[in-house]
C-alpha cells in the first residue's frame, strides 16, 4: 500500500488529499484558506466526519505545518507527494523534484506569477519538513506538450518564440486527461479510437480535442486568457481592442492585464457577478444583462466544438465537467441546441437530472456525457508512475 498527498498551493489557500494506492481510496482530505490573514481556517475531513478551526497560517510555510502536522496525528505513512503546477514551461510529463528541476521550476515563475511561486512554496515546505519523502511536480501544460508546431505558434515573429518562448501551452490538461480516460471507461472502447471534445467548465474554462489518446487542439493559450469566455477572463477578442482602449483610457500594462483577467468575462459583460450560478437567477427575474452573458458564454462553446469537430474530422464523445459543466443542465441544452448536423442530441430529460452519465438521446451518433473530474486523483496517480 502506498499513500500519496496531493497539494495545489494558491495565492490565498491550499488544498490536500491524500490516496491510498493502488486501489486509488481516498483516505482524507481538506484545506487552508486565508493564508497570510488573522482570520485564516483549516478544514480537514476523514472518515466522513468534519473539524474546522482558526488557525494562525501567517505564511505558507505555517499553513505547511499544520496540514502534513494534522496528517501526522493520523499515524499515515507518505510514500510521495505530488504538487500541482499551473504552469510546467520544457515538460512534457511529471518530474521528480530535484535541484536542477527547482532551478528551472524558478524560471516559469514569469508565465504564471499567480501561481507557479506558490506552487514553489509547496515543494520547499514540504521538503523543510519531510526531507525524505520524494516529491512529484504535475503540469497542467503537460497534456499539451506534444501539440505540433503548427497548432501551438502564433501569428507574431518567429524570433519572440525563440527568445521568450511565446506559444500556446494550455491549461486543464491534468483535468481533461482524466476525462479522456473515464470516457474510455464508460463507452468501453480503446482510447486510440475515440476522438473527445471535452469542456472544462468553470470559474476557468477550457475545451480540449483529443483524438487517439493525445491532444491536437485546446482553448487556453500562452496564459489562460485565451479562448473562452470565462467567469473573470475575457477569452478570444481582437488585441487591437486592448490596445485601444489602453490609449483612451491611458491604462498601464499591469492595470491592462487587470481589466482582461479580473474585470472582463461574464462579470464584466453582466455587470453582476463572474458566478454562473447567480447569472442563471438573474436571468429568470428577467436581466438583460444576465441573459446576454449567457448567450456569449455558450456562443463561445458552440463555435469551439464547431472548430474542434472539423479538426478531428469527427466526433464520438463530447463531455461537459467542472463546476458549471457537471451542474448547469441550461447550459448544456444551449450548447448543444442546433449541433444535430454535428451527430449530437441532447436528451433533455437525462439532461435535466444533472445525474453523470450519458446524456444524449439514443438517435445521437455522438454520446454527450457528464463526467466529475478530479484532477487530484490524476495527478497521484502520475506520482505514483514517477515514485511507485
Amino acid at each position: 500500500m502506498m499513500n500519496i498527498l496531493v497539494i495545489n498551493s494558491g495565492s490565498s489557500s491550499i488544498k490536500f488529499k491524500l490516496f491510498s494506492f493502488p486501489e486509488e481510496k481516498l483516505i482524507l482530505k481538506g484545506m487552508v484558506d486565508r493564508v497570510g490573514s488573522a482570520d485564516a481556517y483549516f478544514t480537514f475531513s476523514m472518515d466522513k466526519k468534519e473539524e474546522k478551526n482558526i488557525v494562525g497560517a501567517e505564511d505558507h510555510h505555517k499553513a505547511f505545518s499544520i496540514v502534513l502536522g494534522r496528517i501526522h496525528q493520523e499515524n499515515l505513512a507518505i510514500a510521495a507527494i505530488g504538487h500541482r503546477f499551473v504552469h510546467g514551461g520544457k515538460y512534457s510529463t511529471a518530474m521528480l523534484i530535484s535541484p536542477e528541476v527547482k532551478d528551472y521550476l524558478k524560471t516559469t515563475f514569469d508565465l504564471a506569477p499567480l501561481h507557479n511561486p506558490y506552487h514553489y512554496e509547496g515543494i520547499k515546505s514540504c521538503e523543510d519538513l519531510f526531507p525524505k519523502i520524494p516529491q512529484v511536480a504535475v503540469f497542467d501544460t503537460a497534456y499539451y506538450a506534444q501539440l505540433p508546431e503548427h497548432v501551438y505558434l502564433y501569428g507574431l515573429p518567429y524570433k519572440y518564440y525563440l527568445k521568450y518562448g511565446i506559444r500556446k501551452y494550455g491549461f486543464h490538461g491534468t483535468s481533461h486527461n482524466y476525462i479522456c480516460l473515464e470516457t474510455e471507461k464508460i463507452l468501453g472502447r480503446e482510447m486510440k479510437d475515440l476522438r473527445i471534445i471535452s469542456c472544462h467548465l468553470g470559474n476557468g474554462s477550457s475545451l480540449t480535442a483529443t483524438r487517439n489518446c493525445k491532444a491536437v487542439e485546446t482553448s487556453m493559450g500562452f496564459t489562460p486568457l485565451e479562448g473562452l469566455l470565462m467567469g473573470t477572463r475575457s477569452g478570444d477578442l481582437d488585441p487591437a481592442a486592448v490596445l485601444y482602449i489602453m490609449v483612451k483610457e491611458e491604462l498601464s500594462p499591469s492595470q491592462a492585464d487587470s481589466l482582461l483577467n479580473r474585470q472582463s468575462g461574464i462579470y464584466g459583460i453582466s455587470g453582476i457577478s463572474n458566478d454562473m450560478r447567480e447569472i442563471l437567477r438573474e436571468m429568470k427575474e428577467g436581466n438583460d444583462r444576465a441573459k446576454l452573458a449567457f448567450k456569449v458564454y455558450c456562443h463561445r462553446i458552440k463555435k469551439y466544438i464547431g472548430a474542434y469537430y472539423a479538426i478531428l474530422e469527427g466526433l464520438d464523445a463530447l463531455v461537459f465537467t467542472a463546476g458549471i459543466g457537471e451542474n448547469a443542465p441550461l447550459i448544456r441544452e444551449e450548447v448543444c441546441r442546433g449541433l444535430k448536423h454535428l451527430g449530437l442530441v441532447l436528451d433533455r430529460k437525462k439532461n435535466e437530472k444533472n445525474q453523470p452519465g450519458i446524456i444524449s438521446d439514443p438517435e445521437s451518433k455522438a454520446k454527450i456525457l457528464v463526467i466529475p473530474t478530479n484532477e487530484e486523483l490524476m495527478i497521484a496517480r502520475l506520482v505514483e508512475e514517477k515514485a511507485g
